[in-house]
This record gives structure tokens, C-alpha cells and sequence, in this order.
């Protein structure tokens, strides 16, 4: 079983990665850009009997900071 995590920092938290990203952007010529939220993807290979609940414990305990990340599980 194959399992994904996005995993993104929440609205409101300053995002200096993704404004540096904006910047170079704009100062390649893609004038467009008006805003850039940069985040991580984590894809894991899991057994088939893993359950949602224990993706959920582990973005919880491990792959997001929950106090600045939100997530999001695809599987």
C-alpha cells in the first residue's frame, strides 16, 4: 500500500521559503506570481493492513509539526 503526505504550513504563518520562491519568480520575469506556499510531500510504502489511523498517529507524532502544519493523507 502506498500512502502520500502533503504537508504545509498553516495560513497566518509566515512562509520565508515560499516568498523567496515568489521573488526569484518575479525577478525571472513571471510578474504573475502573487503568492507561493511551499510545503513537503512525504510518499510512503506501507503494509497492507496499515489503517488510516496510524498514518494520522504518524503525521501527528512525526511528519508535521501540527502547532505550524496542516496535512493532508492521500492514499
Amino acid at each position: 500500500m502506498k500512502a502520500r503526505v502533503i504537508v504545509m504550513l498553516k495560513t497566518g504563518v509566515l512562509d520565508p521559503q515560499g516568498e523567496a520562491i515568489r521573488h526569484a519568480l518575479g525577478a525571472m520575469g513571471f510578474d504573475g506570481v502573487e503568492g507561493v506556499r511551499q510545503g513537503k510531500v512525504i510518499e510512503l510504502e506501507l503494509a497492507d493492513s496499515t489503517s488510516e489511523d496510524e498514518i494520522t498517529r504518524m503525521c501527528e507524532r512525526l511528519l508535521a509539526n501540527t502547532v505550524i502544519e496542516s496535512y493532508r493523507i492521500e492514499t
